[in-house]
C-alpha cells in the first residue's frame, strides 16, 4: 500500500507539471518530470591525448560558467540537475542550441529519439535503475555531441558515468584518445549496460514472488505482480527505441561518428537486441505469474466450496431426521419409546459415518 501511495503521488505530481506547461509556446523551458528537479551542478572535463590534456572544473552558478574559456582538443560538460534555468539557458546559447533542444532537456518525460540539428546531435535516452523496493526507476539522459565537444543533461547524480571520468584521467585509454565521438559511444553503453543489472534484480524479483506464490497465493501478490508489469512495461518503453537510436548513429549521416567508433555503436545496438529479448522472456514470466496466482485462487476457492458442500451434505439428513423428531405429532411410536432418543442419534451418526466414507472414498475432501 505505501508502494502505491508513492506511485500516486508521482503521478499527480506529474500531471500538475504537465497542466502547467500546456498551452505553452514552443521552445518554452520549463521543467516536467517525476520529481522535483535538485540544484545544477555542472562539471566541465577538458582533455586530449597528450598526457597533460586533463582539466577538472565544476561551477553551479551562471557566473562561474560565464569564465569558462575553451583550451582544449575535446571537452565534455555534464549538468546535474536541471532546477537553474538561467544556467541551462546560458550553455544552450553558448553552443547554439535550438530552443526546441532546450525544451527537450527540461521536459524529462521524452521518448529516446535522436535529432540533427546545424552543427550538432541531439540525443535523448533512458538510465534505469531500481529502488530500494524493487520498483522501476527511469531518469532521462539528454546528450548533445558536436564537432568536438560533448553535453549531458541529468536530473540527478547518480555516479553512472563515473567510470569514464576516472577513464578520461588515464592518458593512455581510449575514450582520452579518440575524443568526442568515442565519448558519446561509451555513454551510451553505460546506459544500455545499465539495462543488465536492472533485468537481473527484476529476475530475481519474479523468482521470488513466484515461489511465495507457490507457498500460498495472498491479495498482496496480486499487486507485487502489477508492479512487475508497470516495471517491464517501462523497460520496454526504454529499450525499444534506443535501439533505433543507435540504429540511426550506426548510419550516422551527418558525420559526427568516425567509422572506428560505428564499430562500436554496432556492439552497442547487439546488446540492446539482446536486451529486448531477455525483456520479452521476462514479461512472458510475469504474464505466467498472474495465470499461476488466478489458478491457484480458483483451486484453494474449489477446495472451500468442496469443504463447505461435503458440510452441508453430512448436516441435511441430520437436520431431516431432527426435523421428523420434531414434529407434533400424537401418534409417534417412537417418542414413547424409551431408547428412542438414543435411537435418533444413533442413527444421526450411522449416517453422518457413512458420508465421510463415501466422501473420503471419493477423495472429496
Amino acid at each position: 500500500m505505501a508502494k502505491a501511495a508513492v506511485h500516486h503521488r508521482k503521478n499527480k505530481l506529474r500531471q500538475h507539471l504537465r497542466a502547467d506547461k500546456a498551452g505553452s509556446h514552443p521552445g518554452t523551458m520549463q521543467y516536467v518530470g517525476p520529481r522535483r528537479p535538485e540544484d545544477t551542478l555542472a562539471t566541465l572535463i577538458e582533455f586530449g591525448p597528450d598526457d597533460n590534456d586533463f582539466i577538472e572544473t565544476r561551477f553551479t552558478s551562471l557566473e562561474e560558467g560565464k569564465v569558462f574559456e575553451r583550451t582544449h582538443q575535446t571537452f565534455w560538460l555534464n549538468l546535474h540537475g536541471l532546477a537553474n534555468l538561467e544556467l541551462l539557458k546560458f550553455v544552450g546559447k553558448r553552443f547554439g542550441l535550438h530552443p526546441l533542444t532546450m525544451e527537450d532537456i527540461v521536459h524529462t518525460e521524452q521518448r529516446p529519439k535522436v535529432e540533427v540539428y546545424p552543427g550538432y546531435l541531439f540525443i535523448v535516452a533512458r538510465l534505469a535503475s531500481v529502488d530500494a523496493d524493487g520498483m522501476l526507476c527511469s531518469e532521462q539522459v539528454s546528450i548533445v555531441v558536436g564537432r568536438g565537444y560533448v553535453l549531458t543533461f541529468q536530473e540527478q547524480p547518480t555516479g553512472t558515468f563515473s567510470s569514464i571520468r576516472d577513464s578520461l584521467k588515464n592518458a593512455q585509454s581510449q575514450v582520452r584518445k579518440l575524443g568526442a565521438d568515442y565519448l558519446v559511444y561509451s555513454l551510451l553503453d553505460k546506459l544500455v549496460d545499465r539495462y543488465f543489472s536492472v533485468l537481473e534484480t527484476i529476475g530475481d524479483r519474479i523468482e521470488l514472488v513466484d515461489d511465495q506464490i507457490a507457498a500460498g497465493p495472498v491479495p498482496d501478490h496480486l499487486t507485487d505482480i502489477q508492479e512487475l508489469r508497470r516495471s517491464m512495461l517501462g523497460i520496454k518503453r526504454g529499450l525499444w527505441p534506443l535501439r533505433e537510436v543507435i540504429n540511426v548513429l550506426q548510419r550516422d549521416d551527418a558525420d559526427f561518428f568516425r567509422e572506428e567508433t560505428q564499430l562500436y555503436l554496432r556492439d552497442v545496438y547487439d546488446h540492446t537486441v539482446q536486451l529486448i529479448e531477455s525483456t520479452e522472456a521476462l514479461r512472458e514470466l510475469v504474464g505466467n505469474l498472474q495465470d499461476s496466482y488466478l489458478s491457484l485462487q480458483s483451486h484453494r476457492m474449489n477446495l472451500q466450496m468442496r469443504m463447505l458442500t461435503v458440510i452441508t451434505t453430512l448436516f441435511m439428513p441430520l437436520t431431516l431426521i431432527a426435523g421428523i423428531y420434531g414434529m407434533n405429532f400424537d401418534v409417534m411410536p417412537e417418542l414413547r419409546w424409551r431408547w428412542g432418543y438414543f435411537g435418533a442419534l444413533g442413527m444421526m451418526a450411522v449416517v453422518a459415518g457413512g458420508l465421510i466414507v463415501f466422501f473420503r472414498r471419493k477423495r472429496w475432501f
